[in-house]
């Protein structure tokens, strides 16, 4: 029997609300399903599964607030009884391609399971945002058509119905922002507290592959060309590889470097706020493949649908805050990853070379790492490996 539980989606997370089953007792479920939707300080996160198997019991209702580690439902796999019972803490929530440490002890189980549920409807991240702006409870809401994913216009004609008395309306929502500032602060200050950061930075010569990334444009369409920010990560994901203490996590008292890297990117959220979800296997993906992946994870950010996947496994940390005009940035490591890379706003400065000065595209990288993991001498060499591969852009591809 496989045990479902609430999976650690970052740090600064200590529970979550159940606000939707995608599943109901008996299905057939597959390892990568979305099987529920978890409301964070975040937003909305589809949460996955990662064994194959049928639904035995749906454990707790929607609308629950769960710790981290609590037994959501539980699970027939094909080894039935004999097979090992499992928590989807970080370590099972994402996929299993590298070693992932357990962010968060598991939470106490019930000892009288809450009844099994029927499957719910489905409802689209705008619909349920604006139920909560309007105080509706999205479960008072039904769709148009049977089986139909539940609109916008679906809440707003429950929202007229309303004014007859016939629909529950909920509380005044929660401040979400304010809640994600604490939980925020709540994981820099433990960073802070635990992690002895050391910090490195260097200016970069980045006219090769701004002039690269101008040619390359030139020939794509509009929707298909290059952001700046894309060969960077790229790059990035090549020169973690040459210093691999960077890429992982600080667990249990010691460093667990990973094999593959999935590099978190810090996204501004819409009405503030921040998350830095992973593009996974980076380092296996070329600058096409980036930008796809960036585009749609920077969609979802915004809209406030995220998969626990992405949330729960990044490996290193990415911030750009260039294209907000801002020179060099020093991040705060989150935890238990050991460093976070930064990287300014490209501009012209003076540059000399061979013995001349010259007007150069440059900008600002920086480091920000863990000492128990790596030092200064291996941080550098990361930044050296760094500006080699951002000299030869083609090689990025």
């Amino acid at each position: 029997m496989y045990e479902f539980r609430m999976p650690s989606l970052g740090a600064d997370m200590e529970a979550g609300t159940l606000v939707e089953w995608l599943i109901k007792a008996g299905d057939t479920v597959n390892r990568g399903q979305v099987v529920a939707v978890v409301e964070t300080q975040k937003g909305a996160v589809d949460v996955e599964i990662w064994e194959d198997g049928t639904v035995d019991k749906i454990v707790v209702e929607v609308g629950r607030k769960v710790p981290v580690g609590e037994l959501l439902a539980t699970l027939r796999t094909a080894g039935g009884e004999s097979s090992a019972a499992a928590e989807i803490t970080l370590e099972d929530a994402t996929p299993q391609s590298v070693k992932k440490p357990i962010l968060t002890d598991a939470g106490i189980l019930h000892s009288e399971p809450a009844p099994t549920l029927s499957v719910r409807q489905r409802v689209s991240p705008s619909a349920r945002k604006l139920a909560e702006e309007m105080g509706i409870d999205i479960t008072s809401v039904q769709p148009s058509e049977a089986g139909a994913v539940i609109s916008r216009a679906d809440v707003e004609r429950t929202a007229n119905a309303g004014a007859s008395g016939s629909v529950t309306a909920k509380p005044t929502p929660p401040d979400w922002h304010a809640q994600m500032r604490v939980a925020i602060a709540a994981a820099m200050s433990r960073s802070k507290r635990e992690i002895p950061h050391y910090y490195l930075s260097t200016d970069i010569d980045v006219t090769r592959v701004v002039n690269w990334i101008e040619s390359e444009n030139l020939k794509r369409s509009i929707s298909d060309r290059i952001l700046p920010v894309v060969p960077f990560m790229r790059a990035i994901s090549m020169a973690l590889h040459e210093v691999p203490e960077l890429n992982g996590f600080w667990v249990d008292g010691e460093s667990r470097p990973s094999s593959a890297v999935h590099l978190g990117m810090a996204i501004s959220m819409r009405g503030g706020g921040l998350v830095a979800p992973a593009i996974h296997d980076a380092d296996g993906k070329s600058i096409d493949q980036l930008m796809v992946d960036l585009r749609d994870l920077v969609t979802r950010v915004r809209s406030g649908r995220l998969r626990s996947s992405e949330m729960s496994d990044p490996t290193v940390t990415f911030t750009n805050l260039g294209e907000k005009g801002v020179e060099g940035v020093f991040g705060v490591i989150y935890p238990p990853q050991v460093a976070i890379i930064g990287l300014g706003k490209i501009s012209e400065r003076p540059w000399i070379e061979g013995g001349q000065v010259v007007v150069r595209k440059v900008a600002t990288i920086t480091l920000a790492a863990d000492h128990r993991a790596s030092d200064g001498h291996r941080g550098g060499l990361f930044l050296v490996a760094l500006d080699r591969l951002l000299q030869e852009p083609e090689g990025l591809r």
